[in-house]
């Protein structure tokens, strides 16, 4: 187990019983998860964008276009703030006030920088690639160097980060246990269906295993 130094910034406040600073469990939820919310200030106003990214070891990487708003402005290393959450079920209360949610989210605080060396911006496109479908990388047509060109990487460390968990049942008042209203938790999983081939194939090509189980 390696815990993470805990800041004032990242320090669970609310139910603080809830935090968890453990580098693995933080690292598994960012592997599981698909999409990342960047949270910074631009012209004054707070901005929030949803995104892909990828994570090596304490890094987190994040990539788009190069006329990007978002990457333009971060890379200059203003302040940014990442979070990934998932929804593992829903808490249904006996009284609406104590409805809730079963969830994982990890927060992160920082800075990030301009990836331009080439052999690390083409290692965090994998990761990247990988987040979403492992493997994907290694069959797929490697980019072109225009293509690189047109695409910004940025890292931001993982040094300011805490996890949230909330797991079990609905947490009612002592008095509520007695009404006549159902009470418990409905689970959420994320299912892949059947891969639905592209029409405009040219050559037949089997399906792909890991189109089957994108996270392995």
């Amino acid at each position: 187990m390696s815990t993470i130094p805990v800041t004032d910034r990242t320090r669970i406040r609310r139910i603080p019983d809830r935090g968890v600073y453990d580098r693995e469990v933080i690292n598994s939820i960012l592997d599981e998860g698909f999409i990342c919310h960047v949270g910074f200030v631009a012209e004054g106003a707070p901005v929030v964008i949803p995104t892909g990214y990828g994570r090596i070891g304490d890094t987190l990487y994040i990539h788009g276009s190069a006329a990007s708003r978002m990457l333009r402005t971060l890379q200059h290393g203003v302040e940014m703030c990442v979070t990934v959450t998932l929804v593992d079920g829903l808490v249904l209360a006996r009284s609406a006030f104590h409805h809730s949610m079963n969830y994982r989210s990890v927060v992160a605080m920082g800075r990030a920088t301009l990836v331009d060396d080439p052999a690390e911006k083409l290692r965090a496109l994998t990761a990247i690639s990988d987040q979403i479908v492992r493997g994907r990388w290694e069959d797929a047509r490697k980019p072109t160097a225009q293509e690189m060109k047109a695409t910004t990487v940025l890292a931001m460390p993982l040094n300011e980060v805490s996890a949230k968990i909330r797991t079990g049942p609905p947490k009612d008042e002592k008095e509520d246990y007695a009404l006549p209203i159902w009470a418990g938790v409905v689970p959420i999983k994320l299912e892949y269906k059947d891969p639905i081939p592209d029409p405009d194939t040219k050559v037949e090509v089997a399906v792909p295993e890991y189109a089957r189980k994108p996270k392995g």
